[in-house]
Parts: C-alpha cells; structure tokens; sequence
C-alpha cells in the first residue's frame, strides 16, 4: 500500500490520461467483520463498470476493470485493512491506499481522480499526533474527534532506548523502573550505586532528545499537525528541555500511556485538541465572514469558479460529505454546466476546484457540515 501524504496527492493530480477510476470504501480490521469488505468492494466495482459502459466498449471497460479485480482476489489485503481503503486505477498508473479513518463509500470515473476524500483527511484542522513516552520506548499515535490510531513507526526510527543510544547507554545490567500503578503517579526509581543514577538521568535526557527530533524531522514537520505528550509528569520537564518541535503544545497528558485503554487515550487527547480545533475554526469563519462584507469572498459556486481559474482565492473551505455534480467546462473564462454524477467525464465540483486553488498556490479546508460558514457546501476567501 502506498503511504499518504501531499506529496502522493500532488502525483494524482499530475494524472491527465482518462478514465482516471477512484473508488473509495469503509473497511475492517478484524475478523469477522472484515469478511463483508471483499463484497463490498465487488459491488463497487459494477458501479465502475456501469459508468465505463456509458463511453467506453466492452473490451476496452474489461481491460480498465482487470486491476481492480486482482485487487478483489487478494486476501493479503484484506486481511490487513485499516479503516478505510482508496483505490485510483489508469493506464500505467495503479495505486492502493489504507486509511486510518473510515470513509463513504464511492466509485467514480471521471478525467481526473476524485482527490477529496483524501485532502478532507489530510487537511481537517481536527487531526493531531499523540506521542507516548516512557524511559524505554516510545508510541505514536495519529487522532481526530472521532478515534485514535497508533502508526507503525519507519524502520530506521529508534522505538527503545537501547536502539537509540546502542553502545552509550550506560550498564545494560542496570534497570529503570517507572511504571508505577494505573494512575501514573510513581515516579523513577532507580537501582546503581552512587553516579549511576545521574547517568541513567543522562541516558533519559539524551533518548527523549534523539525521540524529539526523530517525531519532529519525519512526522510532526511533513504533516503540520499539533503533538500532545502523554507520559509520566516527570517526564514532561525533560522531554520540553530537549524539544524544539513547535508543534508540540504546551499542556499534555500526564500519565503514563500503557497504563490505559486506546480509548481512554484518544478521550483524554481530545480534551487537550478540542479548544485548539474550535479556535481555529471559529478564526478560519470569521476571516470568511470579513471578506465577503468586504467583497472579497463568495460562496456562489459560479463566481468560486471563476474565481479559481483565475487564480484568485487565497483559502476555499469545503464541505466534508458534499458532492456537487457540476464540471467547470471552461479553465479560462471559469464556465459550470449540471451534470450527472454517473457521466465518466463529470467528477464534484468542490473536487475539481480544490485540485485548482491548490495548483494556483491556494489552500483548501474540509470542514464538516455543522462547522460551515454557508449552506452551498463552499465558501470562498479571495486575494482580490
């Protein structure tokens, strides 16, 4: 499976030869509810093939299915799903994504892939990471309002101690302890002999910075996401001596992380994000609101349109579960025509013209419905 990031976005919408496929799914990860995902998906597929059948010739929809149907065969796959799963199908180009959230399903054809989904994950200002931290290893994990999912770690990042510091760590014979009870109030205690335990404090202090940088350089900076530490109290004075992530806040979660539930994590973590998030959304409306009292903000989607094919909006906020069944059939003069959503050449609107602001330089935010500074599923802040 592919790894997504913008960067993998970007590659998308690099795609120009047609029919680009795009189909999305909720899936499982555990059995026995993951059974219904390889059927889920095979209904999915007909809509595809309905849709192709609209423009293309049977061999021609047989040979653009072929992939998708290997796909549908392969119990590695599904035996290993996520959350969610983003399939996007053209000639030379096959790409399978797991998703750490779960999604709508849909299966569209269009002249370009449907991209939204995927920035509506990567571009809601709810995501953050939480970072568990003890004396010996670490965790990350990746939340929003709804779950929060512990990510499998790069190869070369050093999860323990041992990996971090290899032959300076001080007596390998020596031991930390630091769990304590559930509560995470126990503090270290350590066994040596006169220095050792500065030593074994240095040992702390030079892991926490070697787990700083690493989550840092490889997570929190490609991602922009807010960091929550969640450790012992401790621990939190010495992980922020040694920090120089920006994203991480101020205020964590004091306790140690194995000593509760995913859950219980992922409520706690919300507790500290919750003001960050609504902050941030209640800023992102106002500026909204300002620009259209002064004339410099729409949220007509035939004046967003022209907009955007003159490279004009600065910020175009979306709506999450909206799907608008209109083509701009212009890039010069900005053009919409109502189409069928089963047309192999008509994608969303609100997809197509968030590809567009993005390759002008602009921004694009995917709120959900309750959070939207208008009923017409966009919203549209212009440079001018």
């Amino acid at each position: 499976m592919e790894l997504l990031s913008k960067e993998f976005i970007k590659e998308l919408l690099t795609i120009e030869q047609e029919p680009c496929l795009s189909l999305y799914m909720p899936t499982h990860r555990s059995h026995p509810e993951n059974l219904q995902d390889p059927i889920r998906f095979k209904n999915l597929l007909r809509q595809l093939e309905e849709s192709l059948s609209q423009k293309y010739s049977s061999g021609e929809v047989k040979k653009h299915i072929e992939p998708l149907e290997a796909l549908a065969a392969d119990d590695s796959l599904w035996n290993h799903t996520s959350n969610g799963l983003a399939v996007f199908s053209a000639d030379g180009l096959f790409k399978v994504v797991g998703l750490p959230v779960s999604v709508d399903e849909l299966a569209v054809v269009a002249d370009s892939f449907h991209t939204k989904p995927l920035r509506q994950y990567m571009q809601s200002t709810d995501r953050y990471h939480v970072l568990g931290l003890s004396l010996h290893d670490i965790r990350l994990f990746e939340g929003n309002r709804h779950s929060l999912t512990e990510i499998e770690l790069m190869p070369d990042i050093p999860e323990t101690i041992t990996e971090a510091l290899g032959d300076d760590l001080t007596d390998k014979h020596s031991t930390v302890a630091s769990y304590g009870g559930t509560g995470g109030e126990s503090s270290s205690m350590h066994h040596g002999h006169g220095g050792r335990k500065d030593e074994l404090e240095k040992d702390a202090e030079r892991f926490f910075r070697v787990v700083a940088n690493n989550i840092y350089e490889r997570y929190s900076k490609p991602s922009e996401l807010p960091l929550i530490l969640a450790a012992l109290p401790e621990h939190h004075n010495l992980f922020q001596k040694v920090n120089k992530n920006p994203l991480l806040l101020t205020d964590g979660i004091a306790i140690n992380p194995s000593s509760i539930s995913p859950d219980t994590l992922a409520k706690m973590a919300w507790e500290i994000m919750e003001p960050e998030y609504n902050l941030k959304l209640d800023s992102l409306v106002a500026r909204f609101e300002q620009a259209r009292a002064n004339d410099k903000g729409s949220d007509d989607y035939k004046e967003v349109a022209i907009a955007a094919v003159e490279g004009r909006i600065d910020t175009l906020i979306v709506e999450a579960d909206r799907i608008i069944p209109v083509r701009i059939t212009n890039l010069v003069t900005g053009n919409t025509q109502k189409k069928d959503l089963t047309n192999p050449k008509v994608d969303d609107l609100l997809d197509d013209m968030g590809e567009l602001v993005i390759e002008m330089g602009g921004q694009v935010m995917v709120l959900p419905t309750g959070k939207m500074p208008s009923e017409t599923g966009l919203a549209a802040i212009f440079r001018y």
